[in-house]
């Protein structure tokens, strides 16, 4: 007869939750908590180049309430970017993607998820250069050779169009997460929904819209929430394609607090640059969260499975 064990369902319950949660917690703390904490710290103070602090003053805050004249035209850039490479590319047609490769046989759509992820396996200034041959204004870009083929003039996108530019090269990228995503979301949907669907006489167009559609809600949601984030955070490819320019007009906020802090070694303004910046992304992640009613995902099931 084996012996009871001293310890009780309860404690159990509590030393299971800590084992399982405790190294993610303690990532948690170590690399979101504590850099945040350091960075309310710094925000406060003098901060410059010289890495010195002489002295704790007010005075970025109040700069960012309304003495930094940049900061509105920037704020409207990054609601552009990060607006449009979500709804057009991320979601949209990340979703798009998932659809068609989907229906195509397995090898076919195996075959074009493959290259359509081969972008993001890449290293960023690889797939920068990329985009940089691309929209080159010169005879030797991309654009401007196929231009010059259907005897049309050459175009100079980095100068005249660079949110385009932006937007295009975050977008096909970004879209690659969303079709993974949604792909592995179509593949599990049963098949006897669609099975009846086409019984019962449903089209391609009215499967999509009445059975995969609402099959895969929780992770369209997830895929807007976490690729808004994000956008929001991330300005590598802006950096290496157009630099935040031609001036602003392509500096997002985060790379705004960049140049803050590191361009112009303004460290105390960068990091009260980089709380309002996370104080947003809580803001923007509570919105969106009960916008799509995430809550009940998280909901216990009302049959219980033994």
């Amino acid at each position: 007869m084996r012996p009871r064990s001293s310890i009780s369902p309860r404690a159990r319950q509590w030393i299971d939750r800590t084992l399982f949660l405790g190294p993610a917690t303690l990532l948690l703390v170590l690399f979101f908590l504590v850099p945040v904490i350091v960075d309310l710290g710094i925000a406060f103070t003098d901060m410059g180049r010289d890495l010195r602090v002489t002295g704790f003053t007010t005075e970025h805050v109040e700069r960012i309430m309304g003495g930094d004249r940049r900061l509105p035209e920037i704020i409207a850039v990054t609601l552009t970017y990060v607006l449009c490479t979500l709804a057009i590319f991320n979601v949209s047609y990340g979703l798009l993607l998932a659809l068609l490769t989907t229906a195509l046989p397995d090898r076919v759509g195996g075959f074009f998820r493959a290259v359509w992820f081969i972008p993001r396996a890449s290293p960023s200034v690889v797939y920068a250069l990329l985009w940089s041959w691309v929209v080159a204004p010169t005879n030797y870009g991309l654009l401007n050779q196929v231009l010059a083929g259907l005897g049309l003039p050459g175009l100079d996108l980095k100068s005249d169009a660079p949110m385009v530019v932006v937007v295009l090269a975050n977008g096909f990228i970004g879209a690659s997460f969303g079709m993974i995503i949604f792909t592995g979301a179509i593949r599990s949907i049963p098949q006897h929904l669609f099975h009846a669907a086409r019984v019962d006489g449903a089209g391609a167009l009215a499967i999509t819209w009445h059975v995969t559609l609402p099959a895969i809600r929780w992770q369209i949601s997830f895929v807007t929430i976490y690729q808004a984030l994000s956008l929001l955070v991330s300005f590598e490819y802006i950096w290496l394609i157009t630099n935040g320019g031609p001036f602003y007009d392509t500096t997002v906020y985060a790379l705004y607090v960049y140049r803050r802090a590191f361009d112009n070694g303004q460290y105390a303004y960068g990091a009260a640059l980089a709380l309002g910046l996370v104080i947003v992304g809580v803001l923007v992640a509570l919105v969106l969260w009960r916008f799509f009613d995430m809550r009940a995902l998280l909901q216990k099931p009302r049959i219980e499975v033994h």
